[in-house]
């Protein structure tokens, strides 16, 4: 065995959350998703609405990236971002997706399960209004997930955007948000002994059933 595989082995931390209990949850599982976001943001856990959002192309093949949440609506998880982008086409070919809270600091996860759409593009316009100025020119700049030959084109194409709509771009016509419609909501807790706590919302005929699974 290598020292760095040993080192990976050697990697190990304690879990020391209470047991959590059903009658600890909440009825409605996005009651229970806020309650846990609050927490993480109190507890400062750096871009705690931060997510791996996984999705499979037209083959199947998996990716998984980054994305910033940025809204609860009606019971859907709002993400924004580059139509044109590589997860753009890949929810284009297939809406199934998976969405992973790692809120490891504070000893919890969830994970979200369901289908994307599209939201109106005039909620998309009005997120895109609120976001700080140079975010909105840099949507503009770069076309996304395609190949960039260097930084300095890419910052060429960030100055001549800025130049081109001065102080008050508009949302471009490739850039809006998804919403994801959940199937299952997983709740993780750490628990002493690897005894974590699991518990899974799923919606059945319009009701969400929760059942506790073996860690």
């Amino acid at each position: 065995m290598t020292d760095f595989n040993q080192c990976l082995q050697d990697l190990r931390e304690s879990y020391d959350q209470q047991p959590l209990r059903r009658t600890d949850l909440a009825a409605d599982p996005f009651v229970q998703f806020e309650q846990w976001m609050q927490e993480a943001i109190d507890a400062k856990i750096y871009d705690p609405n931060a997510c791996s959002l996984a999705t499979v192309d037209s083959d199947g093949r998996p990716s998984a990236r980054a994305v910033l949440l940025k809204g609860l609506e009606h019971g859907r998880f709002v993400f924004y971002s580059n139509y044109n982008s590589r997860k753009g086409s890949h929810l284009l070919a297939n809406p199934h997706v998976s969405m992973h809270f790692p809120w490891f600091p504070i000893q919890r996860q969830v994970t979200v399960m369901g289908d994307v759409a599209r939201v109106k593009d005039s909620l998309a316009e009005e997120y895109f209004n609120s976001r700080p100025y140079l975010s909105q020119i840099g949507a503009w700049a770069s076309d996304q997930s395609k190949p960039l030959d260097s930084r300095e084109t890419l910052e060429k194409s960030f100055l001549a955007a800025k130049e081109k709509f001065g102080e008050n771009p508009p949302k471009p016509p490739h850039w809006g948000g998804y919403s994801l419609q959940p199937r299952s909501i997983e709740f993780w807790q750490g628990g002493p002994n690897r005894l974590h706590d699991r518990f899974l919302y799923e919606l059945v005929e319009e009701q969400w059933k929760i059942t506790r699974l073996n860690p």
